[in-house]
């Protein structure tokens, strides 16, 4: 049954900001406030807007250069002083090219260091396809003890950021570099592993992470004026995944659109799949890139021809509530 076109809750966008400003300001305020947090960057302390720590803290500041393997190693060992080591790159540097290094030393052991990764995705844009990584939460969510989490807007990156700090074991921290829209509200609790529900629907359950969140938001405007009920929940954390609000929403709605910044493959949507499996067969429409790479463009030409917007997410809706 469809729903009625009811009145909406809406949020406002305070202004378009990039997510990786909220983690260089969640960054600048640990560095007030916890003697412990140490910054190490990998030659991009502007990309990754570390300058407000470095220039506050520069004796807890460390550049390491184009050496990011190096950089993970020494992270892992200053865990054994007391630090907690967040280190900066783009989110391609993160992960594939010091997978290794993040597997033996850090996550193996259990160490307290905080992954944080910019650029990541399509919306990287014009640096195109080597640098735009789709497989990165796949990879980090597949390690033992790793946290993973994707952030939706400056105010969550922000309070993601602070939040890892008081959190023990390692994390990876997945923000972007364009400017989007800035929703959440400010100063808010951050609890890992806890989905926040945007909008109560009853048709169809969206579940998006990351740049995606907003873009359910704008699906959900259009569907209801169809006159479909679209429940959306922001889910920030891919591990651990918040497995009752999700099972929960498939209960109500009888069937889910996930919509993720990152291959169909390994993503938030394969979490979502599993977890639909084990607890509730529901049907489940994907919105993520189907097994490719990226290539050069904007991030707007990019997120159209891969189908990760607004538009895609009302299709797969569409389609989904029809196999119910």
């Amino acid at each position: 049954m469809k729903g009625l076109g009811r009145p909406m809750k809406t949020y406002e966008n305070t202004g378009n900001i990039d997510t990786r400003s909220g983690f260089g300001a969640g960054l600048e305020e640990l560095g007030n406030s916890n003697p412990d947090v140490v910054a190490l960057c990998a030659d991009l302390t502007g990309s990754l807007k570390m300058d407000a720590f470095k220039n506050q803290h520069p004796d807890r500041f460390f550049q390491i250069g184009i050496a990011e393997a190096n950089m993970m190693g020494i992270a892992a060992g200053m865990t054994i002083g007391g630090k907690i080591p967040f280190t900066g790159t783009f989110a391609n540097f993160s992960t594939g090219r010091v997978y290794d290094q993040i597997r033996q030393s850090i996550a193996y052991s259990g160490k307290n260091v905080k992954i944080c990764a910019s650029h990541a995705g399509l919306t990287l844009g014009e640096d195109g396809a080597t640098h735009q990584i789709l497989e990165d939460l796949g990879l980090m969510k597949m390690l033992p003890g790793m946290t993973v989490i994707n952030t939706c807007d400056f105010n969550q990156t922000k309070a993601a950021t602070i939040a890892i700090a008081d959190h023990d074991g390692p994390v990876y921290l997945r923000f972007g570099r364009p400017k989007v829209a800035n929703f959440t509200p400010e100063n808010q609790s951050f609890e890992i592993g806890k989905a926040v529900k945007l909008q109560e629907g009853k048709d169809v359950t969206i579940v998006a992470t990351g740049h995606l969140v907003w873009e359910a938001l704008e699906a959900a405007k259009t569907l209801n004026e169809k006159g479909i009920s679209a429940e959306v929940i922001n889910i920030h954390t891919i591990k651990p995944l918040d497995e009752e609000a999700i099972v929960t929403s498939a209960k109500k709605t009888g069937c889910m659109v996930t919509a993720e910044e990152h291959n169909f493959l390994g993503g938030l949507g394969e979490s979502v799949a599993r977890t639909l499996a084990q607890h509730h067969p529901t049907p489940q429409e994907f919105v993520a890139t189907q097994d490719t790479f990226g290539e050069s463009g904007t991030p707007a030409q990019l997120m159209e021809k891969y189908g990760l917007n607004s538009a895609a997410i009302v299709e797969k809706a569409e389609k989904v509530i029809g196999r119910k």
